[in-house]
């Protein structure tokens, strides 16, 4: 079996790892009749030609921009940050193979049998943030009357940003993308025009504590998926640093842990190859591996020049509340 970490230790650069394991991949799943690495290749690709061939990047983000700049003349109290990333090479396998893994597990547990190759190879279309942008809004304290509630005024105005949204991107060539998600599961914020659009992860939120508002978005002039993410300060230290990252991680950790010991090894091909390419790179030694750009000291000194393991990122914008400092 093919694994991403068998190409981590050449000195070659994201590119031509991602040229190399593709190319790889697919010759055996060819080989093998394998249709989910067919379609694990294709995701692959999907990054490869994102990183070949980025042009459309600048298009993207110059109308990304101008929800930016539509922001600083509507809401000229707030603070916020825009960001955008392309997901690091590491990020992404993992992301892959934990579809097919949590699928298989989920659907073995209701059932008693395995999905169908089909059925799993649908839901890798779930994949659809490879280009991501993260807008984090926070309310100075300034703007703070006596007696007001910050995480309230905040979430008002989260909220109006995402009633826009939608509409905001249509008219520069994106289609918001229906969620699927049941429409009792949102604010009374949230327009009801817009709820189909969004995962509001807000109200219904992760069970590791993660909040944000999750919109995709089809750019029909670069002809692929970008996701936006709205979320307060609060929400995003709780992704980054606090609760919904650590915690969250090692609930999961141990949650994989136990489907290993329920699903029997040699009962679902598909399952083995997943679970075990997870496993392996959740237990990578990042100071050992040797690719092109990257530097890393142990887990957490990391210095990741390329895009292997925290992403690339397209843009950063932050506007500082005009009157913070008055």
């Amino acid at each position: 079996m093919l694994t991403l970490n068998d190409y981590l230790y050449s000195g070659d650069t994201v590119l031509k790892i991602l040229q190399l394991y593709t190319k790889d991949l697919m010759a055996s799943a060819k080989k093998t009749h394998n249709t989910i690495d067919m379609a694990h290749c294709n995701i692959l690709i999907q990054i490869k030609e994102i990183l070949e061939h980025n042009d459309f990047l600048t298009s993207q983000s110059q109308r990304i921009r101008e929800l930016y700049q539509y922001m600083t003349e509507e809401y000229p109290f707030l603070a916020f940050t825009f960001k955008g990333r392309i997901k690091s090479l590491i990020r992404a396998e993992e992301k892959i193979n934990g579809y097919i893994v949590e699928f298989i597990y989920d659907y073995y547990m209701e059932h008693g049998r395995f999905p169908s190759e089909m059925e799993i190879k649908n839901r890798l279309l779930c994949f659809r943030d490879i280009i991501a942008y993260r807008i984090v809004i926070s309310l100075p304290k300034c703007h703070i009357a006596e007696g007001e509630d910050k995480t309230e005024k905040e979430l008002k105005y989260l909220y109006e940003i995402a009633n826009v949204l939608p509409a905001f991107f249509e008219e520069r060539g994106f289609t918001a993308e229906l969620s699927g998600i049941p429409s009792d599961k949102f604010s009374p914020l949230m327009d009801e025009a817009v709820r189909p659009y969004f995962r509001d992860y807000v109200v219904s939120s992760r069970p590791h504590g993660y909040q944000s508002l999750h919109i995709t978005l089809y750019d029909n002039i670069s002809r692929c998926y970008t996701e936006v993410q709205l979320r307060t300060k609060d929400m995003d230290d709780a992704a980054e640093i606090g609760h919904a990252n650590h915690f969250g991680y090692e609930k999961r950790q141990e949650e994989e842990r136990g489907r290993k010991i329920e699903i029997p090894k040699g009962e679902c091909i598909f399952w083995d190859q997943a679970y075990e390419r997870i496993q392996l790179l959740q237990n990578i030694d990042l100071s050992k591996i040797d690719v092109n750009m990257f530097t890393a000291y142990d887990d957490y000194r990391v210095n990741d020049g390329c895009g292997l393991y925290r992403g690339r990122q397209i843009l950063p914008f932050e506007h500082l509340s005009r009157f913070q400092n008055g």
